[in-house]
């Protein structure tokens, strides 16, 4: 990730600059959500990383680069938005520094990497894509930590106390929006794979499926503190995992019959949950 990023050709502004005016934009308005509560801090979440797409593609804006900076800038943003609810989670105070820094370096590295990717002609390496699912995977834990802070009852303490009643209304807010992180991450790292932005989408719609099972059924054994999050990002993993071998077998009929079987189990899952509640 530390590799020298190349500039940018003649009026428009080097690379290196982008990334600093975003990495400095990004760490303000983190830290700036921090003073948000917490039910203002769901709508300051969602809108950070559209600011930082807007901004980022904007900044990028050039003919002569051969990637696609809306893609390049997918998990910096997330990153961003995800670690705008998780921050709420830091007593304010002087705690809030090492919290901040950890951000702008993981930012850093993060948009490092795919500024990288998207003035690379030759594709993407193998190492390349290591690295971006590696990235990926780090923003998912930091995004579904952030999305159970600030769901009421999101965070169930051992023993069965919570910071609040998960109702069924908070809980498909919750589902849908790890779905929604894992449909953007996902995206992005079969864009990487596949280069068709059709199949990247498609896939992308398995990761959301499947991550959305996931979050129902973990609240239905109410797992506490970070381990949902952390089962979330292991399913993320792992069903990345699975997409990324045996590129012969990926066609569009076999996209099919996953999104099929997972929304089986999502209303599976659905009905567990209903019944556990009733």
């Amino acid at each position: 990730m530390g590799r020298t990023i190349p500039a940018m050709t003649s009026s428009a502004p080097s690379l290196v600059t982008v990334r600093r005016e975003i990495l400095l934009a990004a760490v303000i308005l983190v830290a700036l959500a921090r003073l948000a509560d917490r039910a203002d801090a769901f709508v300051v979440a969602f809108l950070l990383p559209v600011a930082i797409v807007v901004m980022g593609v904007a900044s990028l804006r050039s003919d002569d680069l051969p990637g696609r900076p809306f893609e390049s800038l997918l998990v910096p943003a997330v990153l961003t938005g995800g670690s705008a609810a998780a921050i709420q989670l830091v007593p304010v105070g002087l705690g809030l520094v090492p919290a901040l820094a950890a951000f702008a370096v993981a930012f850093d590295r993060m948009l490092a990497l795919e500024l990288r990717l998207l003035v690379q002609a030759t594709g993407t390496t193998d190492a390349d894509r290591t690295r971006l699912k590696a990235a990926a995977t780090l923003t998912a834990f930091v995004a579904f930590t952030g999305v159970a802070t600030l769901v009421p009852g999101g965070l169930p303490e051992p023993g069965g106390a919570t910071d609040g009643v998960l109702t069924e209304g908070w809980l498909v807010v919750m589902v849908l929006v790890d779905a929604l992180v894992a449909l953007v991450l996902g995206y992005r790292v079969a864009s990487a794979r596949y280069g068709s932005v059709r199949d990247a989408a498609r896939s992308a719609v398995t990761y959301a499926i499947v991550v959305a099972v996931a979050a129902g059924a973990l609240r239905a054994v109410d797992v506490p503190r970070l381990v949902g999050p952390a089962a979330l990002t292991l399913v993320f993993y792992l069903w990345d995992a699975i997409h990324a071998t045996a590129p012969a077998r990926r066609r569009e009929p076999r996209f099919l019959w996953e999104t099929i079987l997972l929304a089986v189990l999502g209303v599976v899952v659905v009905a567990w949950n209903l019944r556990l509640r009733a």
